[in-house]
């Protein structure tokens, strides 16, 4: 009796979970008029990162721009260790670059999506090493790296947007962005390759149809191509794009045979910024995906977009934008959201600052490089494994510098409009604080640097930010000197901003760290909002880092928050450091 009852209950608890499990709304995203939603219809601004460099190299991000693609990467690699630890070379790589951990990571730092660049090499063959022409070969090692990802993004309640970055035969002039070999016929070239990508669609939304927290499929970045004329290398001047307008309907009817849940964006031609020809709808739930680099954060650089979005009622999505300064993120973080349109930055990690993770140079790197570019000697086979396995490691985020200057200009200072400390801002006598620590805030309010970010596709501004590009990713210029760094090129009217929290009584001289190879420097030292009556003179010291103090007596500050600014009337001085002192 007992048993039967057991039975009884156990099969009821079955019956009931699985009435609960079919009853539930899987949480799709969706198009609705000009916004993405979720299944109860609440707007979704996604806020994204993209995870360039992982399946896909590209040579400017590891300082291998002179290189280029990533097939030619490889060659390189090959060329000094060999076939087999090139292949565990790869391998490595893929477990070493984007782990769950830094999915975690950005969840933390306030993103809720993913943007994978994908490799179709990683899924399928190339068309010319398949062993039966027109069929299609499946690997295991793209799908696999797929699953792992949108299972770390599930654990987070992150959206996973899966971005054909590199298509069979590449899809574009330029070559990096879609590891394209010009010596092969390229995307739009073959009718075979074409045929793969859109084979290789319909497997993946096969695979992920019933997956909620897939957020849809970017089915081909930044096409660049002239369709009318074959010297218009970036399609920006097209006028019809009928091939990609053709492309993109098939794939879409491929995928709706097998999953009509997941929205399909669309990347039109000129890196997502020509439109024309592509348009009407012929699917209800697409997006729009434009993507943004080095013009003014206006609304006139977003408008034709907005007019796109009014004309043909269709969501808009900036799919990608980065590599900048911070003061650019925020204004156009700021200026999508305040349009309604969610965003994905380029990249989480590579070389560099303008990113939330640097990838850290191995040592050895520089030899490497001087032998690639033909400027030096190549290394033993010993010495070049040594360097790149230490590359491997610095892949792994505990192994990244993390910029969170970066991170807090994404999202803090897209709606603060005050400063926080960079880092451990409490004063005893004594501290010396890096005068390259001032606080993380908008342009004006943490800082102020006559020259703050970079317009490089903006004829007429000839503007770079961080000229040492080390350190931070404001505009204040930054160099790595034998010590550390400090703050050089600085002219007239600019300053930073310290808030400080003094732990000892009696702090009431401060010793400013600064060197010049000429005199005629001028400082004014603010604290709390009050300018000290006196002017600051610096002396020249014989060189823009040959150091010296300047002692500066301040009134008696109490225990607790304190302000200070340290404005250059004059500049053309460099500057290392405040020292506390009683």
């Amino acid at each position: 009796m007992r048993k039967t009852l057991f039975l009884i209950l156990f099969l009821s608890t079955i019956v009931l979970a699985a009435c609960d499990s079919g009853s539930r709304t899987k949480n799709f995203l969706r198009a609705q008029g000009h916004h993405i939603v979720n299944s109860q219809g609440d707007t979704i601004i996604l806020r994204g990162m993209g995870l360039g460099g992982w399946m896909l190299q590209e040579g400017y991000m590891f300082r291998l721009g002179f290189i280029g693609q990533q097939y030619r990467i490889r060659e390189h690699i090959e060329n000094v260790i060999g076939t087999e630890e090139t292949e565990r070379f790869y391998t490595a790589w893929l477990a070493n670059h984007t782990r769950k951990a830094d999915i975690d990571s950005m969840a933390a730092w306030g993103f809720n999506s993913i943007r994978l660049p994908m490799h179709y090499n990683l899924y399928t063959l190339p068309v010319k090493e398949e062993p039966i022409a027109g069929k299609h070969t499946w690997l295991d090692i793209g799908f696999a790296i797929t699953d792992s990802l949108l299972a770390w993004c599930k654990a987070n309640n992150m959206y996973l947007i899966l971005d054909l970055h590199a298509a069979p035969g590449g899809q574009g002039n330029d070559l990096n962005i879609s590891d394209r070999n010009p010596d092969e016929p390229s995307f739009w070239e073959s009718e075979e390759n074409r045929a793969k990508t859109i084979a290789l669609w319909r497997k993946l939304a096969e695979r992920y149809a019933d997956e909620e927290w897939i957020g849809g499929y970017d089915v081909l970045n930044e096409t660049n191509w002239g369709f009318e004329d074959p010297t218009d290398f970036r399609g920006t001047a097209e006028q019809t794009n009928a091939p990609l307008r053709e492309f993109l309907m098939n794939v879409t009817h491929a995928i709706r045979e097998v999953d009509t849940n997941h929205i399909i964006f669309l990347e039109g031609n000129g890196f997502a910024n020509n439109y024309n020809g592509i348009f009407p709808k012929w699917d209800d739930n697409l997006v729009l995906s434009f993507h943004k680099y080095g013009n003014p954060n206006v609304q006139e650089a977003i408008q034709r977009f907005i007019d796109l979005r009014n004309e043909h009622n269709i969501p808009l999505w900036l799919g990608e934008s980065g590599e900048n300064s911070n003061t650019w993120f925020t204004e156009a973080i700021e200026l999508c959201e305040t349009n309604g349109i969610g965003w994905a930055w380029w990249q989480n990690k590579k070389m560099g600052i303008n990113q939330p993770l640097e990838i850290k140079q191995p040592a050895g790197y520089g030899k490497l490089l001087d032998y690639w570019a033909g400027k030096g000697e190549k290394p033993s086979p010993e010495d070049a494994r040594q360097t790149l396995n230490e590359w491997l490691e610095n892949l792994k985020l505990e192994n990244n510098i993390f910029h969170r200057d970066v991170v807090d200009a994404m999202f803090r200072q897209v709606y603060a409009d005050d400063g926080v400390p960079y880092g451990d801002n409490r004063i005893t006598a004594g501290t010396v604080l890096p005068a390259v620590d001032f606080d993380m805030g908008r342009q004006r309010i943490a800082y102020y640097d006559t020259d703050t970010a970079s317009y490089h596709y903006t004829p007429g501004l000839n503007t770079q930010g961080n000229r040492g590009r080390s350190y931070r990713n404001d505009g204040v210029d930054i160099h790595p000197d034998s010590s550390g760094y400090h703050i050089f090129h600085i002219e007239d009217g600019e300053w930073l901003q310290y808030t400080v929290a003094i732990l000892d009584e009696g702090i009431s001289s401060l010793s400013l760290n600064v060197a010049s190879e000429a005199a005629g420097g001028k400082i004014t030292l603010h604290i709390d909002g009050h300018a000290l009556a006196l002017p600051i003179m610096v002396p020249a010291t014989g060189g823009a880092q040959h150091w010296t103090h300047i002692p500066v007596e301040i009134p008696q500050l109490s225990r607790g928050e304190h302000v200070l600014r340290v404005q250059a009337d004059r500049g053309g001085f460099t500057f290392k450091s405040i020292t506390f002192g009683r």
